[in-house]
């Protein structure tokens, strides 16, 4: 039997939220953005797409096309709210839930969608129940696999309901630019196209071994989807994660030393406390720095020893900051760890380590009970600092479930 899979994906979901949540704001053309201090877009409703306005474009170029365009500054404890709500929608009609992003998810409903009459009034169901509770719209798409539910969104957005049936797929595909399909980047859509290859149809008949050679084992799966095959399955509980990292915009661009360690104190904070509050650790440390101009680039450091303590972190950070030269002052900072492994929660027998461990503990009881960095470290005295808009990685559980503000 073939599977049914559905992708609900919600329209201009951060605005669409600030017009719901504010209704002076409704019908008209709003972008959200981080803070006043800066100047690039995050979203924009669409009746601001319709003059132009787009993400990432900043507030001089989006003002041009747009002369009447309200900012807002986002608030991450209402998408998060909205998210976990949207969850709860999803889980009446299946178990089989996977929140791919906080305005994004994908329902297995082969095995229930019977209940409900057939797969398009489960979708037609999801988009009355999402606009009566949240007054805000989304886009159903229905498939034989993730792939072609997507799709099918994409396709139809805003505000749409599709059912691509297994036997409609290859008439669809066949003349479909490959760029359209989900997972297929600029950059792989460009080489495709020097090797002719424009359309999806044009993908599922080039030869495997020329696919192969050109890009190793990737190559299987740029077949598969020229084909629209995707064997992938809907997971409701989140995969084993392979990095905890987290980034900050900051409020200014900042070229002080001192400045920068404290940022890096904090991240490097943020970064251990999350590993340590779901038994992870890692041996990767990467350090990422964005430049005014949006140039970015990261690097790393191998440790032979697993860690989740804040300051091993922290140490590793601030020696690849030092090892670097930088050509201007830095937008964004970010830290990450990498190449996880479970705590093993075994007792260290040096008494210098044991201090250490029952100290990160304590904190991470205190900052639990009463918000984030009621107790910080004495390095960290910096008082200006924005949450920033909340990552569209955020999930309602799991090791991506951060605290928002």
């Amino acid at each position: 039997m073939s599977r049914i899979i559905l992708c609900v994906d919600m329209d201009a979901f951060f605005a669409s939220v600030e017009q719901r949540t504010r209704p002076f704001l409704k019908g008209k053309p709003i972008a959200v953005i981080v803070s006043a201090k800066r100047t690039v877009i995050t979203t924009a409703s669409y009746e601001a797409r319709k003059y132009g306005v787009k993400t990432g474009m900043n507030i001089h170029e989006a003002k041009k096309v747009c002369p009447q365009l309200i900012l807002v500054i986002g608030d991450n404890e209402k998408y998060a709210y909205t998210c976990r709500g949207l969850e709860r929608i999803y889980l009446g009609f299946t178990p089989d839930v996977e929140v791919y992003s906080i305005d994004e998810a994908f329902l297995d409903i082969t095995s229930s969608h019977h209940l409900f009459g057939n797969p398009e009034a489960v979708g037609i169901e999801i988009k009355r129940e999402i606009k009566e509770k949240f007054g805000i719209f989304c886009t159903v798409g229905i498939g034989p696999n993730k792939l072609i539910a997507k799709l099918a969104v994409d396709l139809n957005k805003p505000d749409g309901l599709r059912w691509i049936k297994p036997d409609d797929v290859t008439g669809i595909l066949e003349d479909l630019p490959v760029k359209e399909l989900w997972g297929i980047g600029q950059k792989i859509s460009a080489i495709l196209r020097t090797m002719g290859i424009k359309t999806c149809g044009e993908l599922g008949r080039t030869p495997l071994s020329i696919l192969r050679n050109r890009f190793g084992i990737i190559g299987i799966r740029l077949k598969a989807m020229g084909l629209g095959l995707d064997d992938s399955h809907v997971t409701r509980e989140e995969e084993e994660p392979k990095s905890i990292g987290h980034s900050m915009t900051l409020p200014r661009d900042i070229g002080d030393r001192r400045e920068i360690h404290a940022y890096l104190l904090r991240l490097s904070e943020m970064v251990g406390r999350r590993a340590r509050r779901h038994g992870l650790m890692g041996k990767v440390i990467s350090l990422v720095i964005r430049y005014p101009d949006f140039e970015t680039f990261s690097k790393q450091k191998t440790f032979r020893e697993y860690t989740d303590d804040t300051h091993v972190i922290y140490q590793s950070v601030i020696d690849i900051l030092n090892s670097l030269r930088l050509r201007d002052k830095i937008r964004l900072l970010g830290v990450s760890l990498s190449t996880l492994t479970r705590d093993p929660l075994q007792l260290s027998l040096f008494k210098e380590s044991r201090r250490r461990k029952s100290l990160l503990q304590t904190m991470d009881r205190i900052n639990d009970r009463y918000g984030d960095f009621t107790l910080i470290w004495g390095s960290y005295k910096i008082q200006e600092v924005d949450s920033g808009v909340i990552s569209p990685a955020w999930r309602p559980s799991g090791v991506r479930c951060v605290n928002v503000k």
